[in-house]
């Protein structure tokens, strides 16, 4: 359980539980899983539907609007990812029906995991009331970007022994980073925390900024113009910005489209690439705006 990352749902396939061990299936037989497909239980379409109504707590119209946006956030903050029939309306997505496929995401919190970063990220380390560098998290998808963003969250906004801590606004457009159920968060995001829940990135930066006059703003999966546009509002703004990017490296977002202007425009003073080894242990790069090497 501590491993575990995803339960793939698939109706008519067997049911994948993905770990850092690899890929374990619902087995048929008495006793949990096992590593042959052959032996797996295949998903029914009933499962589904029994799922659904355990997850909704018996009342799916409840979270219509969470349907709509194609995933729902149970209590400790997990996401449940759905997929099956869109309806649409104007060409607009109304929501989904016949909800055929499903994808449980574990969220974990792993506290003290963005420790031996922290330091490099204020601006002077011998300053106690010193901001961040505006900085931006750089992995692919799995290789634990989301879980690091959250503990330095929560570094920064309780403070260290070399540092006050600061003001921290959340844009937590899809509930992963506090994994709030109710309006509560799951996960621990430290004392000076401000969250807004389901909003999109964007528009939800600029109004934190206009209400919560933050130190920091804090986003994961940056990635459409309207972000990159926000991303310069705050930055003139005096905020610092915590971010984080969907990529192998810092030469991909510099190829890509509409991230590259990060690069460009030189929005980041630093560039934290991550890495994660075959035998599930993560390795760290530090690159300055100059995409120089820090550490």
């Amino acid at each position: 359980m501590d491993s575990l990352e995803e339960i793939r749902i698939r109706v008519c396939q067997p049911m994948i539980f993905l770990a850092e061990g690899g890929e374990y299936f619902f087995s048929m037989r008495p006793g949990g899983l096992t590593k042959d497909s052959k032996e797996a239980y295949l998903t029914t379409m009933q499962d589904i539907s029994d799922m659904l109504v355990f997850i909704s707590r018996y009342s799916m119209f409840a979270f219509e609007e969470e349907v709509r946006n194609g995933f729902i956030t149970i209590e400790g903050g997990h996401r449940v990812g759905l997929s099956g029939q869109a309806v649409l309306h104007e060409g607009w997505m109304q929501t989904i029906r016949n909800i055929s496929y499903m994808n449980i995401r574990v969220s974990h919190e792993k506290k003290e995991c963005a420790r031996r970063l922290i330091g490099h990220l204020y601006r002077n380390p011998h300053d106690r009331m010193s901001g961040i560098y505006n900085t931006l998290l750089i992995s692919p998808p799995g290789k634990g970007k989301t879980t690091l963003l959250r503990d330095l969250i929560r570094l920064l906004s309780d403070g260290t022994k070399e540092h006050a801590g600061l003001k921290v606004s959340v844009v937590d457009e899809r509930s992963e980073l506090a994994g709030c159920y109710h309006g509560i968060p799951q996960n621990d995001m430290g004392m000076r925390t401000d969250i807004l829940d389901g909003c999109p990135k964007s528009s939800g930066m600029m109004l934190l900024i206009r209400t919560m006059s933050p130190q920091v703003v804090a986003v994961d999966e940056l990635g459409s113009k309207e972000d990159v546009q926000a991303v310069a509002y705050a930055v003139h703004c005096g905020c610092s910005i915590l971010g984080s990017v969907h990529a192998a490296d810092l030469e991909e977002v510099g190829k890509k489209p509409i991230l590259r202007e990060f690069v460009e425009q030189e929005y980041f003073e630093r560039y934290l690439v991550i890495d994660k080894q075959e035998n599930g242990q993560r390795s760290y790069r530090l690159y300055n705006k100059k995409q120089e090497l820090v550490c």
